[in-house]
């Protein structure tokens, strides 16, 4: 169980992503959850996503500046883990 930082919530560490600054304030998606640096974890939720890119939380929890291409990559990543637990059901 880890907790999400846009809803506040307990959740499986399954149904979220890890969201990792490393050393150089570089901010990527890490999908094995084991990179190295301060990690966030947020929810698989599109809209959820959206608001935290409105209200800067992820740059405030993570102490760096994000990108706007970063939440591109980051709403191109979610779409693809919600079409594969459509696909594979919940594994």
């Amino acid at each position: 169980m880890r907790k999400d930082l846009l809803t506040n919530t307990m959740q499986p560490k399954k149904d979220l992503v890890r969201i990792v600054v490393n050393k150089e304030k570089e901010v990527s998606v890490d999908p094995t959850g084991k990179m190295p640096g301060r990690g966030a974890y947020v929810s698989l939720e599109p809209e959820k996503i959206a608001a935290a890119q409105k209200s800067g939380i992820l740059e405030r929890s993570l102490g760096a500046k994000i990108e706007a291409s970063f939440y591109d990559e980051l709403f191109q990543y979610v779409d693809h883990q919600k079409a594969r637990k459509e696909l594979f059901g919940d594994k």
